[in-house]
């Protein structure tokens, strides 16, 4: 009975802790806007910029932007993702590949994205091509580096075991190599998660005309500082639960590795 009420603790612990340090850096946050200590002008108090968020709620302002931003997000995760995780896997099985890409696409990860957007809207224009160029170029070399750094930290043993069972090229990858490289590949997309928001924030103030981005610039316009709170704070809740999706999947997907239960 003991043991069951100290798992029970334990969990609830877990659970809570993550919360306890922004629940008092709120409250404290009230206490001080609510007494004038900080001026409404700079900071609205919680109560206010709640306020803020729920009349645009209402009016399905905010829902708008959010679903706009979040279509970017994710179909800029998906193309860059999808191509960094394949050119990752190609790298870090063939030779060649790998002396003919690896080299070149090192020197291009040391270019701040960001910097490209000059460049991009040359390209591009200020269309929805752009904003979704600079977050495929984002999340790309996250996912490609982890990926190819999962491949390469494969256990030889494995692998010369698989064979030993008689196991196809095809085989080898599919039960031994991806399974092993799978949790440098989960890191790679918590890496790319941050740094697709982080892309999405500035890809939205150029000529935006929708999206938390471009609600967020448009309320500094009008010195509504509490809208623009309530898009910060969308963007962090949206980190933490893009983070919280990842860590339920690698959860799931490494269930089988004691590191991970």
């Amino acid at each position: 009975m003991a043991t069951e009420s100290l798992s029970y603790r334990s969990r609830l612990i877990n659970l809570a802790g993550p919360w306890l340090v922004p629940l008092g850096l709120l409250i404290a946050w009230q206490i001080f806007s609510g007494s004038g200590l900080i001026p409404r002008r700079i900071l609205p108090s919680p109560l206010e910029v709640m306020q803020a968020g729920f009349h645009l709620t209402l009016t399905g302002e905010m829902p708008m932007h959010l679903w706009e931003s979040f279509q970017r997000a994710i179909v800029g995760l998906m193309i860059g993702g999808s191509i960094g995780f394949v050119f990752g896997l190609l790298n870090g099985l063939v030779g060649p590949a790998n002396v003919l890409f690896d080299s070149s696409l090192q020197m291009l990860r040391n270019i701040p994205h960001l910097a490209m957007i000059p460049l991009v809207i040359l390209w591009f224009g200020i269309g929805e091509p752009a904003k979704l160029f600079l977050i495929e170029i984002g999340v790309f070399f996250p996912m490609y580096v982890n990926t190819i750094h999962g491949i390469r930290s494969t256990d030889p043993k494995l692998i010369e075991m698989g064979r030993i069972y008689g196991l196809s090229p095809w085989q080898l990858l599919i039960t031994v190599v991806l399974p092993s490289a799978l949790p440098s590949v989960l890191v790679g997309l918590r890496y790319a998660l941050g740094i697709m928001w982080v892309t999405l924030i500035v890809a939205e103030t150029i000529a935006c005309t929708n999206g938390i981005g471009y609600m967020t610039m448009n309320a500094r316009e009008f010195l509504q500082t509490d809208i623009v709170l309530v898009g910060i704070l969308l963007y962090a809740l949206l980190g933490k639960l893009a983070d919280t999706i990842t860590r339920a999947l690698e959860a799931w997907l490494l269930r089988w590795n004691p590191a991970y239960r």
